[in-house]
């Protein structure tokens, strides 16, 4: 079990049940009706809108065989993934005054600024202006106030 929450933690585990429901052929609604879980309950878990409850859990684990306890052990991780991401993003206030094309491929006002600052650094050095690497940087705190 170790090795495949190394794997796929981080995902939700509403993610995987779709996943695994699809490659055995078996509807949301009989999974709900196997477990007694509602089927808005396993949807909104589907979906990613909803976590799963430690009896839940359980019941889904022992309809699809997964082991006991790896999809709350999917859960947590996935829990302190979006802690951490939160986290992350109260670093970061607005965004950076740069130029949107240099943005061309994505949609600029749906960038994480927090989580893919890494690719957001690495773009502006390679693509963008004097002034834009250096508000790059202040943005990052890369370099000291002056």
């Amino acid at each position: 079990m170790n090795s495949r929450i190394e794997i796929l933690k981080g995902i939700h585990p509403g993610k995987l049940i779709e996943r695994d429901l699809k490659k055995r052929s078996i509807t949301q609604r009989s999974l709900a009706m196997e477990t007694n879980i509602h089927y808005q309950t396993i949807n909104a878990v589907i979906a990613g809108k909803r976590y799963l409850t430690t009896e839940q859990a359980v019941k889904i684990e022992k309809a699809m065989r997964y082991e006991y306890g790896f999809l709350l052990l999917l859960q947590t991780h996935h829990t302190l993934r979006t802690y951490r991401d939160k986290q992350l993003s109260a670093r970061f206030r607005g965004r950076p005054n740069i130029r949107e094309s240099l943005f061309w491929d994505t949609d600029f006002n749906k960038i994480n600024w927090a989580k893919h600052e890494k690719a957001v650094i690495k773009r502006v050095m390679e693509r963008g202006s004097k002034d834009e690497i250096k508000e790059v940087k202040r943005f990052y705190k890369l370099v000291p106030h002056e």
